[in-house]
């Protein structure tokens, strides 16, 4: 069990903390400088991490041998009414971290390349690492991408939409990870109780995302 979760350690913290720091580091370039004063835009982990969503809810999963692999951090602050240009220069802010996370699960691919030539006892826990970092990078991509606010999806999606469509999404923020706790976990939970199979999980993030790590893989030239 420690063997295991100090494979984890490492990958999660670099997707959280990279994940966030894209956001801050993108929405300085355009104009706001909230999380830079802050000390947001930043490679410590400390400066990020949120003590349930960073520590304790991925240690609950790999307690209760979890499926899947699940965690967030604190999110940095973004001032949009400070960009240059808000409604366009947020989808940028937006998209940041998901494509920060997709670029490690790519590096992290590439990466796979050097294993044969370390020494044997390291070898096998760097390619753990690494094949946890593909997966928990994809994951956590694929879940922000969700189009729903305060998801980054759901920030993109209010960028580019219509009026009349993007503000009462944007109207859902303050519930969006409410909806997304209900559909996830709660709604299989009753559903399995009257004897109905309704993994949500599976279809939106596990699907798309093992469709998303074959890509990567056979990109890298390691799948």
């Amino acid at each position: 069990m420690i063997y295991s979760a100090l494979t984890w350690v490492i990958p999660v913290l670099l997707a959280i903390t990279l994940h966030e720091a894209a956001h801050g580091f993108v929405a300085h370039h355009f104009g706001d400088d909230t999380a830079w004063q802050l000390g947001r835009v930043s490679l410590n982990p400390l400066r990020h991490i949120d003590p349930f969503g960073t520590l304790l809810l991925p240690a609950l999963l790999l307690l209760t041998h979890a499926p899947f692999l699940f965690g967030y951090a604190k999110p940095v602050p973004v001032n949009f009414g400070q960009l240059r240009n808000p409604r366009r220069d947020m989808i940028w802010v937006a998209a940041a971290g998901p494509v920060m996370n997709l670029a490690l699960a790519t590096a992290a691919a590439l990466l796979l390349h050097t294993v044969d030539f370390l020494p044997a006892g390291i070898d096998q826990w760097v390619l753990r690492n690494l094949v946890n970092a593909i997966n928990i990078n994809v994951i956590l991509a694929v879940f922000n991408l969700i189009p729903l606010p305060p998801l980054d999806g759901g920030r993109v999606a209010v960028g580019i939409l219509p009026n009349v469509l993007a503000a009462p999404l944007a109207r859902l923020a303050p519930y969006g990870m409410w909806i997304v706790i209900g559909a996830f976990f709660l709604l299989p939970t009753f559903a399995a109780q009257a004897g109905l199979d309704v993994n949500l999980f599976n279809q939106v993030i596990t699907r798309p995302a093992a469709a998303i790590i074959t890509a990567i893989l056979r990109l890298t030239g390691t799948g």
